[in-house]
């Protein structure tokens, strides 16, 4: 930048002949109570974040990922230098009187240097971050840089505060008249800062260090999250104490220091270059031979010519997510993935698939075991989850931090979340290389909140596995089409697996995933050949020439088999008539019970709501004395959930392929439980008694029955039957052989909870489809039926039920309707990218509107969710403090990470009456602030276990957990 013109006090013009390197000696980047003690220039930060920045190319970032900036860079080795160039000038916006100005004791040095600043300059702020993404600007215009370039890069620089602003909100304040961005002198200030960071990273000149091509959205996404990963760990105040003398600074000196840093912070890429699997290789990994639904995933996986999404589906028990690891494994050495994350339904599911993956992951290489990371929060409920976290608390506040020193406060009223909650907590797990999560941990990402970048590191390098994608209500699909979008223009490939997937619903993933590798707003596959039966394979990817796809059947594991529907209505009761109902409808299935279970057997029993479970629990355990009975549900603790869980699993699961010796089975067992026991729970029960859900849900209950091959069960039992409860039949509904109705009856009604839990709409399909299987005395065949059910449950026309339903089915179809456009629309609004910019270049303005409120991860769950569980931890208050209900006494002061483990471990899930405003009256205790229990918010229950919350009384017990008692009269 050319120097300007100066007149001195006489008014004489003459060149100013002020040397700019002076401003490398005096400008501050942080004070010393944010680095170590001792001043830091801002030459020296800039220096430390590029210097980290060379360290996450060398030992976090995937082949992939390292190939992009490459190849945006203009080519091979000079990726590494683009992203360390901008990582090095994120705090630009620091050499301006705007920021400077805050720090009395250094103004004498910045004068005595030749940069001054008009009195009324810290009247008017304007944040670092917004500067230097504003001035940015012009100085690479100067530069020669093409505009195309500008446009991309600013908004990193400016954005690596959380938000991604739009042009408009960078400027200076208006009313400044200059004053917060300097004369011509902090000009050129800024120019030797730009000019110093890019002749140490060995750059010839500024204009040299413009990029080749304009990388995607989704890579620039990536690389606005390295930013901000590099700032912080080069804000950490133990490795990257203050250098306030200019003449010890320097780029190798900076490349030490981030090199202790990185050692002791562990992070750390996956599998690199990954070699292809050998043809034994699933055997090698899961120690037997594939079957043929898993030999189908992993050809289907090598036939993909590009990234693209692979939807494998079949029935449970037939070994999807064997098959999804593997085709995994395929994709991640055929396109350079550098790990996987791998995401389900459900916390309490999450805890077998954890093992798995980590022996699949040891077997690969034995040496990244250690290296899976479970998130969900009560991942301290494993008794070992993942070696990346495990540094001193105190060593972890050392490890990073912000260089937000702006001074000018914020406006926002929302909860602060430092750094060390995102590297060492529940969110940072993402960037480990390979990850078991509920699939929430990866929606979140898919919003417009506050540092979404940050989660995009820990995505975009990986191969995305999720299960049971159908199950998704429909914000969190509209969240996962978001995601496909970022993961088809990243070039991530996706493997989802599910039993129950809607045609409809196939099309849309395919179509998101689609549009985003098209870099489209929108982009369907017409041509897209949806599988007409069970085990399927579907595959899509983009191609120069247009989409490519492949869809494939092969076999099922076991023959289908007839499955013999049996219905038992309940009185569903009218108002002021629960208890007596509920006690009439649970000695009824007491005594069915008896009865079924006469010879010995297994049955599981699935209630729809946790209340449901708790009655009949007590009855059974009354009417069959002898018989063993366990209780799931998610009002127990967490604890005593994922105890009771872990039991069941080990005497009900069925027999692993390979497998020598099955597991045993007790003699006679009752499984109650609410839905925690419908997806990925691998129980395999004789008899399943369920009430009434959803056809997609239902089958997965079903899928609990006879899972397993050769298991020895009771004569009575030995065909499987599933009997249907949870409604009340209006008239017999039975259907004659072409399915019109002996009688014409009126629709059945169901339990106020179930249709608040699912809506009527699609009850009254899956009433109908069961009368019709029952009526008939024609038997569902499990699985070859399950595609033709599941269309039967999604939009399915007015002669999907009876004649005499019509009316209210058609009332109950336009409610729905109406309530699902109301939920797209409120997740519309959240989503990352907004429709109608999805086409766009740059990610100038992602963030206008964001949502700025979190609470923890309740408060994103809330973004990603229709509907989410409202947990509290379980604490007894008594006059000596708070002590959880396992006994824990609470100390006064800030709580150690085991009472933190402790309170985690009594959290439960609130009754439905208690969410809204209610659950939000709940509040840590002051004690937790700043602590990992922050976010948790407390029920405090009497010495007695009882307490009233939303006019309602509730009491905890050891057996049934929190017991819903009714109204606190």
């Amino acid at each position: 930048m050319a120097d300007g013109p100066h007149r001195d006090a006489h008014g004489d013009a003459h060149r100013d002949t002020w040397d700019a390197t002076a401003s490398l000696r005096v400008c501050v980047a942080k004070t010393p109570d944010h680095a170590g003690g001792t001043m830091s220039l801002v030459a020296t930060h800039l220096l430390d974040t590029a210097a980290v920045a060379e360290r996450v190319w060398d030992g976090f970032l995937g082949p992939t990922t390292r190939r992009q900036l490459d190849a945006a860079a203009g080519g091979p080795g000079r990726g590494r230098t683009l992203l360390a160039w901008i990582c090095g000038l994120h705090d630009i916006g620091k050499v301006t009187p705007a920021f400077q100005c805050r720090f009395s004791p250094y103004a004498a040095s910045l004068r005595a240097a030749g940069l001054t600043w008009r009195a009324t300059a810290r009247r008017f702020p304007w944040r670092h971050g917004a500067a230097g993404g504003f001035l940015l600007k012009s100085t690479l215009r100067t530069a020669g840089w093409p505009q195309e370039h500008i446009d991309w890069v600013w908004p990193l620089v400016a954005g690596h505060h959380g938000f991604l602003h739009s042009a408009d909100e960078i400027e200076p304040p208006s009313a400044g008249l200059g004053g917060p961005q300097g004369d011509e002198r902090w000009a050129r200030a800024r120019l030797a800062h730009v000019r110093y960071v890019t002749e140490q990273l060995g750059v010839p000149s500024l204009a040299d260090a413009a990029p080749a091509t304009v990388p995607s959205r989704a890579l620039q996404l990536m690389v606005s999250g390295l930013v901000v990963m590099a700032d912080w760990i080069a804000s950490g105040a133990a490795a990257f104490v203050g250098i306030d003398d200019f003449a010890k600074v320097s780029m190798a000196g900076a490349r030490e220091r981030a090199g202790a840093a990185w050692s002791k912070i562990g992070l750390r890429g996956g599998w690199g270059a990954l070699p292809t699997p050998p043809p034994d290789a699933f055997e090698c990994r899961f120690q037997h031979p594939p079957r043929p639904m898993q030999k189908l995933a992993m050809e289907a996986a090598r036939d993909m010519a590009a990234p693209g999404l692979l939807v494998i589906e079949g029935p449970t028990g037939e070994g999807k997510t064997w098959a999804g690891l593997m085709a995994t494994e395929i994709l991640a050495a055929k396109f350079g993935a550098d790990g996987v994350f791998v995401g389900m339904p459900q916390w309490s599911a999450n805890d077998p698939t954890f093992a798995r993956v980590r022996e699949w992951v040891g077997r690969i290489d034995p040496e990244l075991a250690p290296h899976v990371a479970l998130l969900h929060g009560q991942r301290n409920l494993m008794p070992e989850w993942s070696a990346l976290i495990g540094a001193s608390a105190a060593r972890q506040r050392d490890a990073v931090d912000t260089c937000d020193e702006d001074g000018d406060g914020s406006t926002l009223d929302v909860p602060r979340q430092t750094p060390v909650e995102w590297f060492f907590g529940y969110l940072r797990g993402l960037w480990c290389p390979f990850v078991v999560s509920p699939t929430d941990t990866l929606l979140r990402a898919m919003t417009r909140t506050k540092f979404a970048m940050l989660r995009m590191p820990g995505l975009l390098s990986k191969v995305i596995l999720l299960d049971e994608v159908h199950a998704a209500d429909v914000s969190g699909s509209l969240f996962l089409l978001e995601g496909l979008r970022w993961f088809g223009e990243a070039g991530v490939p996706v493997v989802l697996l599910s039993a129950t997937l809607p045609t409809v619903q196939r099309q849309a993933l395919a179509d998101a995933y689609l549009a985003g590798a098209a870099r489209r707003e929108e982009y369907g596959h017409p041509e897209l050949v949806h599988p007409d039966r069970q085990p399927a394979v579907t595959a899509v990817w983009h191609t120069r020439h247009g989409p490519r796809s492949l869809t494939r059947t092969t076999t099922p594991r076991r023959p289908s088999a007839p499955l013999m529907v049996e219905p038992m209505p309940e009185a569903v009761p009218g108002a002021g008539t629960e208890a007596a109902a509920r006690a009439t409808t649970d000695a009824a299935v007491a005594d069915r019970l008896g009865v079924e279970l006469a010879d010995g057997g297994r049955a599981l029993v699935i209630r729809n709501t946790a209340d449901r479970a708790q009655t009949l629990y007590t009855e059974v355990r009354h009417h069959l004395p002898g018989t063993p009975v366990v209780l799931l549900h998610e009002r127990l603790t967490a604890a005593e959930l994922a105890h009771r869980m872990t039991e069941c699993l080990r005497v009900l699961r069925p027999a692993r392929a390979g497998e020598a010796v099955p597991p045993p089975r007790p003699e006679r067992l009752i499984v109650i439980a609410s839905p925690v026991a419908e997806q990925s729970c691998d129980l395999d029960a004789d008899l399943l008694i369920t009430d009434l859900a959803p056809l997609d849900l239902l089958l997965q209950r079903i899928g609990r029955l006879h899972r397993g091959d050769d298991v020895p069960r009771p004569s009575r039992l030995r065909t499987p039957r599933v009997i249907v409860t949870g409604y009340a039949e209006s008239g017999d509904g039975r259907y004659d052989e072409v399915g019109a109705t002996r009688a014409e009856a009126a629709p059945p009604r169901f339990p106020v909870a179930a249709e608040e839990r699912y809506g009527r709409h699609a009850l009254l399909l899956a009433a109908a489809q069961v009368l019709r299987a029952t009526g008939s005395g024609r038997p569902w065949t499990y699985p070859a039926d399950v595609p033709a059910l599941v269309a039967a449950g999604y939009g399915a026309g007015a002669d999907a039920v009876p004649a005499a339903w019509r009316d209210d089915w058609e009332a109950a179809r336009v409610t729905w309707e109406k309530t699902q456009r109301a939920r797209a629309d409120k997740a519309g609004n959240l989503l990352l990218t907004r429709r109608g910019e999805r086409e766009a270049g740059t990610l100038e303005g992602m963030h206008r509107l964001a949502h700025r409120h979190l609470d923890g991860a309740d408060g994103l769950d809330d973004l990603v969710r229709d509907h989410t569980n409202r947990r509290a931890a379980l604490l007894v208050a008594d006059g000596e403090g708070h002590r959880t209900v396992s006994g824990t006494a609470l100390p006064a002061g800030k709580p150690a990470i085991a009472t933190c483990d402790a309170v985690t471990a009594d959290t439960a899930s609130l009754p439905p009456s208690c969410h809204g405003e209610h659950y939000k009256a709940l509040a840590p205790l002051r004690s937790w602030a700043k602590s990992p229990l922050q976010h948790t918010r407390a029920l405090v229950l009497s010495p007695d276990g009882t307490t009233v919350l939303a006019g309602r009384r509730l009491r905890y017990d050891r057996e049934l957990g929190l017991v819903d008692e009714g109204p606190a009269g």
